[in-house]
């Protein structure tokens, strides 16, 4: 069964102190970053949402090792890309929980695609709430984090077709959530 709960204010006063605590890792590392960016469902105000702040760390491509170097210091353990290209995953450890968090590539279609949800959503209510109700329905009848994921695929295409992005993104946005999808499916 996949959580997802009504919209919780908490949410951005954690997000700001994961954001203070990632900002002081990368600085003492003298990883440079260009934002630290609170994205996924958390993010937007109203949103009901799985209870799991989602993080966008971004960085030149020159800075990815250094930046995922010093997350790893403070105990995040890298996973690579995972079949996204331009982000880097990691475990979480447990005092940054429940988080997920990204060192995203600036310019990547995986940082656009996080920053043009996340911001048409807060831009439009009535795309927000149709999302919502999107969410609950998949969340109640998925069997699994890979099929929620894909019961969200037409409201995705669409919120990503509002923001601007191509066929061509948009199809290869879709092509990336499949593939995790498949093995959100195969790891349940």
């Amino acid at each position: 069964m996949i959580d997802v709960v009504d919209y919780q204010p908490a949410w951005a006063a954690r997000f700001a102190e994961l954001s203070e605590a990632y900002a002081a890792a990368l600085r003492s590392f003298g990883a440079r970053y260009r934002s630290i960016e609170h994205v996924g469902s958390t993010s937007v105000s109203g949103l009901a949402a799985k209870p799991i702040i989602d993080i966008d760390i971004v960085v030149d491509a020159a800075n990815t090792e250094r930046a995922t170097r010093a997350l790893a210091r403070i105990g995040f353990d890298p996973r690579g890309d995972l079949g996204v290209p331009g982000r880097i995953a990691f475990f979480t450890p447990g005092r940054f929980s429940p988080s997920n968090t990204y060192v995203m590539t600036d310019g990547s279609l995986a940082l656009r695609n996080h920053l043009a949800v996340r911001d048409v959503l807060r831009a439009d209510s009535v795309l927000r709430d149709e999302y919502a109700l999107v969410k609950r329905r998949a969340a109640g009848s998925a069997g699994n984090p890979g099929e929620y994921l894909e019961l969200k695929n037409d409201v995705l295409n669409k919120i990503l077709r509002q923001a601007g992005l191509s066929e061509d993104e948009r199809a290869e946005v879709a092509k990336v959530n499949r593939s995790i999808a498949a093995r959100g499916a195969r790891n349940s």
